[in-house]
């Protein structure tokens, strides 16, 4: 898929953003990559994790997460983003944010945090309820649910796969994905779809999920780049005023 072209914008003409992943995770920078305009530019730096566990992302987030952002501050980013949607959820509603915090102090610009991100999206199609699929096992869907239910969300249901190898969770296919919603969530009527996960390849699976579904949906990529783009229309904001 070719990016999109720059030629009629008006906004900054160049725009680098500095992504923390997970060492591990094969699908994030390809989903941005592709989706993202041709001025902005990805510059990526790995917080080591193997295991998607909470144990192994609480290390990620305090030990190896600060030295990304150290690492990441030397391309002179426009702003971060927090690329792990489930650490950013296991310390309540505002954790996601507090990490994000201390990352841009690290860095001295601005993050953008996935949990967060997802958030902002979901209350912006304002559902009154919401049914969840991720590759997770139990505890950490446990955190999602909860995050979620703290902004007024109903969760109808909350399927994971079981999987706690971080690698592991790009292996399963688009369609794979498809399947195991559509078993999952066989007679659930929920107003929104969520696909959590920066390492799950639910973009493309997206054309095979509308066709299996007649609702809005948002996946943690879909919810980053519209972040990604409100940041954008804030810094050009304040580059005119």
């Amino acid at each position: 898929m070719e990016r999109n072209s720059p030629s009629s914008r008006a906004g900054l003409s160049w725009v680098r953003i500095g992504l923390l992943v997970p060492s591990s995770n094969t699908v994030m920078e390809v989903d941005l990559y592709r989706h993202l305009p041709a001025h902005m530019t990805l510059h990526t730096a790995r917080m080591y994790l193997e295991e998607t566990t909470r144990e192994a992302e609480i290390e990620m987030i305090e030990k190896y997460a600060p030295e990304a952002a150290a690492s990441a501050k030397t391309v002179r980013p426009h702003f971060l983003v927090f690329g792990c949607t489930s650490a950013g959820s296991l310390g309540g509603p505002q954790y996601d944010q507090e990490i994000c915090s201390r990352l841009s102090e690290i860095a001295g610009v601005p993050t953008i945090g996935v949990f967060s991100s997802v958030r902002e999206a979901l209350l912006r199609s304002k559902p009154r309820s919401v049914a969840v699929i991720t590759p997770y096992i139990e505890d950490i869907n446990a955190s999602i649910k909860e995050g979620l239910e703290a902004d007024g969300f109903k969760v109808l249901a909350i399927h994971g796969m079981g999987i706690d190898v971080n690698f592991d969770l790009a292996v399963v296919s688009p369609e794979e994905i498809a399947a195991f919603s559509a078993e999952r969530l066989r007679g659930v009527k929920a107003d929104i779809l969520f696909f959590s996960c920066t390492n799950f390849r639910a973009m493309e699976a997206l054309p095979m999920l509308k066709r299996q579904f007649d609702v809005p949906m948002v996946t943690s990529i879909t919810a980053t780049l519209d972040a990604i783009m409100a940041m954008e229309k804030r810094m050009e904001s304040q580059k005119a005023a």
